[in-house]
């Protein structure tokens, strides 16, 4: 792992290991928090996961966090939506639930590797500037 421009983020080399157990590490996580938000009465069934999706994009990088996402939708269809603890053909709400979590899962992840581009090109020393800029006249 080597530490990141802005404060101090441990990154993960995208396509390796440590990246994909990492993910599974979150998920694992995220679902315990998501076992205590439904025994308090919550009937949402994707909100512990987009946070942490959000941060092991930034942490290990879009393919990893895809992994994730890919992970949470089969962990929720099996663990979360009833009848619980086996996959059953899905309700139209139950697809819909499954349709938006894909649509934010897409929209975090790629915000997070934009950002983890941009700690990249910070830590690198900036932007470079070139010798002349697109907006100005040559005449």
């Amino acid at each position: 792992m080597r530490q990141a421009g802005l404060g101090g983020v441990p990154r993960v080399r995208p396509w390796s290991w440590q990246a994909f157990l990492l993910g599974f590490v979150v998920v694992a996580a995220s679902a315990a928090l998501q076992g205590i938000c439904v025994a308090f009465g919550a009937k949402f069934y994707f909100a512990a996961f987009l946070p942490g999706l959000f941060v092991l994009g930034l942490v290990a990088g879009a393919p990893a966090a895809a992994f994730a996402a890919v992970l949470t939708i089969a962990l929720v269809w099996w663990a979360f939506m009833p009848p619980f603890f086996e996959f059953n053909s899905l309700t139209s709400a139950n697809a819909d639930s499954i349709n938006l979590f894909c649509l934010l899962a897409v929209l975090l992840i790629g915000l997070a590797d934009l950002c983890r581009e941009t700690m990249a090109i910070i830590s690198r020393g900036g932007l470079k500037p070139s010798g002349e800029s697109v907006a100005t006249n040559s005449q």
